[in-house]
């Protein structure tokens, strides 16, 4: 099948999360025959620290399905979050922009914090769609593999009663196969109508050095379509923008641009929708794109965004207890003053609690953000120096 008839396949974004040490990026090397992590310090230390991709065309042939062969089916893309505690703000940018999870617990070290965390992370950015992977079952035996099982179901009760739970070893390619199945059975809405919304997950100067001036690239802006459509040539802008210093005070200044490239995946299109990882080549100078300067903005066609905000409403709920560290701690209600770090879609900010009436709170933002009634935000609060997941909330 050419290029642009697998264009045109049904695209799902999948997050893949869970304890650091689980498996995580090993499994999508094998899903997908690349390593997610490129960043240096990340191949020198061997976790993930930025959020990570890789794209398949998922095929059935005879035998099932699989990721080199057959009858294309759907595009799959990965997004590999981090697994590290310290790390969490970057997971749940993950989070915003996908459709469906896969959750990776070891089988030979079965439920840990982190576990917990991500779970609960992705209740937060309320992600419906969710496969659990019970890696590593070649290191364990049949009495093992049970109870580590049975542990699994009982983190899920509650939660995500129905969902597949899939014994795996991604190191042998045991059982990937059910992966792909489960894959290929995720439900997704998409809605092409309305003005284009465009999520920023990173950013990037994506020229090499040496590059002649002629060849050079401008920024490009890499995340998810939430709605509508995107044509190379429209005029975009991008919100809230960057910091400017002036006169002693510091401003969010928005970006005006024109998209010069579009891209799913890796493939240049001409217009993209809804659906699956994307990157904009815009008119911006490379140097504003660069180490993800951008990440958390939003985009839009010109004209057509909100203004930014810097108060906020929510209605909200906590999780019972906080996880991501040793023991359990019952979670306490909001307090007036206290600061809270928010997760709206992909960008993080200080909220200080103004007021609250019984599950709604009023919020004064650190950093403005570009917001939309019933977005969901995802809330932490700091606890032995590290900003824990305690709850989420809906934008009212």
């Amino acid at each position: 099948m050419k290029d642009n008839e697998n264009n045109k396949l049904e695209t799902v974004n999948i997050g893949i999360v869970g304890h650091i040490d689980h498996g995580k990026t090993t499994l999508l090397y094998k899903l997908s025959g690349k390593w997610a992590s490129q960043h240096s310090q990340e191949l020198k230390r061997g976790i993930t620290i930025k959020l990570g991709y890789a794209d398949i065309i998922l095929y059935k042939d005879g035998k099932g399905y699989n990721s080199k062969s057959g009858t294309p089916v759907r595009h799959v893309s990965f997004v590999d979050a981090p697994g590290h505690e310290m790390l969490m703000a970057t997971m749940l940018s993950g989070a915003a922009i996908i459709d469906a999870a896969i959750l990776v617990v070891a089988a030979n070290e079965g439920i840990k914090p982190q576990t917990r965390e991500h779970l609960m992370a992705l209740q937060a950015k309320q992600i419906k769609n969710l496969i659990v992977v019970q890696n590593k079952i070649d290191l364990v035996d049949k009495a093992q593999a049970m109870k580590s099982y049975n542990e699994i179901k009982e983190l899920l009760k509650g939660k995500y009663d129905d969902v597949s739970i899939i014994p795996v070893s991604a190191q042998q390619e045991i059982n990937l196969d059910k992966i792909y199945e489960a894959l290929n059975e995720i439900k997704v809405e998409r809605s092409d109508s309305g003005e284009p919304i465009f999520i920023v997950a990173r950013s990037f100067d994506v020229n090499r050095p040496g590059t002649k001036p002629a060849d050079l690239k401008g920024a490009v802006l890499g995340g998810t379509l939430k709605q509508g459509k995107l044509k190379a040539g429209d005029k975009i802008e991008i919100k809230p923008g960057i910091t400017v210093r002036e006169a002693n005070q510091i401003y969010y200044k928005k970006l005006n641009a024109k998209v010069l490239k579009l891209f799913k995946g890796s493939k240049e299109v001409h217009e993209l929708a809804p659906g699956g990882s994307m990157s904009i080549e815009t008119s911006l100078d490379m140097s504003i794109g660069k180490s993800d300067i951008l990440a958390g903005n939003i985009v839009g066609l010109y004209g057509k965004l909100p203004e930014s905000v810097s108060n906020l409403k929510i209605k909200y709920q906590l999780f019972p207890e906080v996880f991501g560290i040793s023991g359990h701690v019952k979670t306490e209600d909001l307090k007036a003053s206290e600061s809270l770090l928010l997760s709206i879609n992909t960008s993080m900010t200080l909220g200080i609690v103004k007021r609250m009436q019984k599950n709604e709170a009023e919020l004064n933002l650190k950093v403005p953000a570009i917001v939309f009634k019933g977005d969901n935000v995802a809330i932490s609060r700091q606890m032995a120096g590290h900003w824990r997941l305690i709850g989420y909330g809906e934008i009212v």
